[in-house]
């Protein structure tokens, strides 16, 4: 229902104050350091706050209701959020990896790295608080803006792991160029990270069917209404954003009323409603015994020859 959709943005919120409080963090600790790897994880928190303000414009669209314009309503747009937020992460990758070969080419000390490592460390776990809240909201409403922004804070998270046992290390007599090369780990990290959200992001906007998990569930209660006389076939799913649609054809004997035929699809529409959650049922209601029921199985159905008057 598009008010307990607009609920989700107060979780935009969260992640936009927490990606302003890490910033401040990682600055200063990069600031406290010079450490060009606590510096790539201020630039990441930037590209967090620019994350979560997207998320809140999209979740704000995305639960507005279904209008003449947008019948199948505007859930879509949540994968413009994890889109958008997947190209960010690769622009900050690129950026890092730039600094961080700059800074292993002409190394530099770092600086009072004991309360450098205690910032940055407060940074991230406030990072890996909000993204626990996020990744659990994300998952219980079906919210990819939210798992992305949430992954995208744990990736954050174990960037800084990373930042800080190499800043650590450093700082207890190895190689100096240890911070840089950290540098270069965390970038090839994010990188793999945008790509993985980019991925997911094209995959919704192009339809793609839903889970071999769900398809199974649905062909499970199809199953059981077979013994009633019916049969099955033209099943086709997809996702969009966080809604689910299910389409399929329901063929019964020729000689059911169509009253009969329309309570039948009521109940399989209601039992895969009650298995999936947030999902549009179509089914088209077709008779066993007529040969052209069988010709439209296929994506896209063959055009049958007609005969009429000749003139």
């Amino acid at each position: 229902m598009p008010e307990n959709r607009n609920s989700l943005t107060r979780f935009a919120w969260l992640s936009i104050a927490t990606a302003v409080l890490t910033i401040a963090l990682k600055t200063a600790a990069y600031l406290i350091t010079g450490s060009v790897g606590l510096l790539s994880d201020a630039v990441e928190s930037v590209v967090n706050l620019i994350g979560g303000i997207m998320a809140l414009w999209m979740l704000t669209i995305a639960a507005r209701p279904a209008d003449e314009d947008h019948a199948y309503g505007h859930s879509k747009a949540e994968y413009f959020s994890s889109g958008v937020e997947g190209g960010l992460i690769l622009v900050a990758a690129i950026s890092i990896g730039v600094t961080a070969v700059q800074r292993l080419l002409v190394p530099r000390a770092l600086q009072e790295i004991g309360l450098g490592l205690i910032v940055s460390a407060a940074a991230s776990v406030l990072n890996l608080a909000a993204a626990i809240l996020l990744l659990r909201a994300g998952r219980r409403r079906n919210s990819i803006t939210l798992e992305a922004n949430a992954r995208h804070l744990l990736t954050d998270v174990w960037t800084s792991v990373g930042v800080i046992v190499g800043v650590g290390l450093v700082a207890l007599g190895a190689w100096p160029q240890l911070d840089p090369i950290v540098a270069l780990l965390v970038a090839a990290n994010i990188l793999w990270t945008g790509f993985t959200i980019l991925r997911r992001s094209v995959l919704g906007l192009m339809d793609t069917a839903l889970a071999a998990a769900d398809v199974a569930a649905v062909r499970r209660i199809l199953q059981t209404y077979e013994a009633e006389g019916a049969q099955f076939h033209a099943l086709r799913t997809r996702q969009s954003g966080a809604r689910r649609f299910v389409s399929l054809h329901v063929l019964v004997p020729g000689n059911w009323t169509v009253h009969r035929g329309h309570a039948l699809l009521e109940r399989i529409e209601a039992d895969i409603r009650r298995c999936l959650p947030d999902c549009t049922v179509f089914t088209h209601l077709e008779s066993l015994d007529d040969p052209a029921s069988w010709d439209d199985q296929a994506l896209e159905r063959a055009p049958r020859a007609t005969s009429g008057p000749s003139t």
